[in-house]
């Protein structure tokens, strides 16, 4: 069987990942990339907690978890949005390609985004 070559829905599909301190900031943020077409479904995961090093301490936090769908078009508007809507001074920021996926689902997700 002869392997397939990537398509464009395959190559700039990406997974932004955000975390917030609490439901309402997480869901102002996913309502907002979804109504501006700049993603295709945001995730709105369990609370998790998250140990991380901050201006020399230890921190613990509980967290909200985001996995947003979408376009490596639209990586800079994401960006730029959860900056603006994030109430952390640094919010985590972090995409990473999607290299398959199901081919209806993949082109769903393109239709829903902006170009």
């Amino acid at each position: 069987m002869k392997p397939q070559s990537p398509s464009s829905e395959t190559t700039d599909t990406i997974l932004v990942l955000t975390n917030l301190p609490d439901q309402n900031s997480a869901e102002k943020i996913a309502e907002h990339l979804i109504a501006n077409q700049l993603a295709a479904c945001v995730n709105l995961l369990a609370p998790c907690t998250s140990i991380y090093h901050w201006q020399g301490k230890i921190e613990r936090a509980e967290e909200i978890p985001l996995l947003i769908k979408t376009t490596l078009q639209n990586y800079p508007a994401i960006e730029e949005a959860i900056q603006a809507l994030h109430p952390y001074e640094l919010p985590e920021i972090i995409h990473v390609p999607i290299t398959g996926g199901l081919p209806a689902y993949l082109t769903w997700l393109h239709q829903e985004t902006k170009a």
